[in-house]
């Protein structure tokens, strides 16, 4: 060693200053949410339950909830006062929040009620839904969610999927209401006894509806035969199930043979903007007299061409002496099972982009929220709306710069 020399177990490189990153944290939004009553197509379902307002007040978030908002799924207003949320005698306190979570969308008047730039989150049945709604949205500048469109983090949809799961599993339950002799059916018991064959099941799709009602009517001893286009779904839906079933591509000549034989039919297909119309009036016609329709995708305007959207007051209507089942919000049926599947996602999905700064920071860095959006600042974003509402169309991309 000298004076120019000496040791180090460093190289020189590590002997140089270095830069050091500090990492700025995030400011977290507060949020001033409003859940106002869902009084329309007879929505029983509300956004959140009493236990997840009583987190989100726990994190700094104040919650307004219309009085008897959460009645029909059984939540009293009493219980959500004790989570801490405040209780409004009026729609109007509650629609001029900051941000606003309904089940079903918006009705013009309560539209008028909004102030500019609202953030609203709501489920959003294009079929029942008219060019107006969104022209007056559009006129105060809000940004609205559907949750049909919300990904995940591998491309899936996480409420569609939550919700889907109900909905398969219902419809099963519901047609077999419908079946029996108390209901103008056939008077059959979904399924089978021993010495009497099982009641045939024709299910349309091999998507996540599909797949929860394969696996109801199978478990109920039901014969079940699925219809999808796609070789992988149906291969993945048997699979999931644990079980070879029997399925098929959707050709009309043998979709025709199976309607013609089959006691039930549930319609369980989704398409980019409007659900594929797979089965003719002609096809229904041939079916047995006292035969069940269920179209699960009466939402997206039905897979079946004698489907009309009905409500849970008359749930059916015969035509060609079939009964049809099209209630656009089958969920809802079952409202306090599809609140808490909807509140677990979306107190979860309010947490994250809370913690991340707010609804503006996260929509420009999280692809996964921007899929959601199909309203931005008052613009459409979404191609499939643009098209069937003829809605001028705009990149999200280039707006959130």
């Amino acid at each position: 060693m000298d004076g120019k020399h000496f040791y180090t177990p460093f190289t020189h490189e590590e002997l140089i200053p270095q830069p050091e990153c500090l990492e700025i944290p995030r400011k977290k939004e507060r949020f001033s949410i409003g859940i106002p009553k869902d009084n329309n197509n007879q929505e029983k379902r509300v956004m959140l339950t009493p236990d997840a307002i009583e987190v989100l007040v726990n994190n700094g978030h104040e919650v307004t909830i219309e009085t008897d908002a959460g009645k029909d799924a059984h939540y009293s207003d009493q219980e959500y006062a004790d989570a801490g949320a405040q209780i409004a005698y009026s729609a109007k306190e509650v629609l001029e929040k900051s941000v606003i979570l309904k089940v079903g969308p918006l009705c013009l008047d309560e539209i008028e009620h909004l102030k500019p730039n609202t953030l609203v989150i709501s489920s959003l049945p294009a079929n029942t839904l008219s060019k107006a709604y969104f022209e007056e949205l559009s006129k105060k500048k809000v940004t609205a969610v559907g949750f049909e469109f919300i990904e995940d983090e591998k491309d899936q949809l996480p409420v569609v999927r939550l919700l889907s799961e109900i909905a398969g599993t219902t419809a099963v339950l519901v047609a077999s209401e419908l079946m029996s002799s108390a209901h103008g059916g056939n008077g059959l018991m979904m399924g089978g006894i021993t010495g009497v064959r099982p009641t045939e099941v024709v299910i349309l799709g091999a998507g996540t509806v599909a797949e929860n009602a394969t696996r109801t009517a199978l478990g109920l001893g039901a014969s079940v035969r699925v219809f999808d286009n796609s070789l992988s779904r149906l291969r993945r839906l048997q699979q999931n199930i644990g079980q070879r079933i029997s399925t098929s591509t959707i050709d009309p000549k043998e979709l025709g043979k199976a309607l013609r034989r089959c006691d039930l039919v549930i319609g369980a297909l989704r398409g980019d903007s409007r659900t594929p119309c797979v089965v003719t009036e002609d096809q229904v016609t041939k079916m047995k007299s006292g035969a069940v329709i269920i179209d699960v995708s009466i939402d997206q305007g039905g897979c079946f061409e004698t489907s009309e959207v009905t409500t849970h007051d008359q749930p059916t209507f015969i035509k060609h002496d079939v009964i049809h089942y099209a209630v656009s919000n089958l969920t809802s049926r079952v409202a306090r099972t599809s609140t808490k599947a909807l509140s677990n996602f979306f107190l979860s999905y309010l947490l994250m982009i809370s913690q991340e700064g707010g609804f503006e920071t996260v929509v420009k860095t999280d692809k996964t929220v921007r899929n959601g959006v199909y309203l931005y600042k008052g613009r459409t974003v979404k191609s499939n709306l643009s098209v069937w509402f003829d809605l001028p169309l705009h990149d999200i991309n280039l707006l959130i710069i």
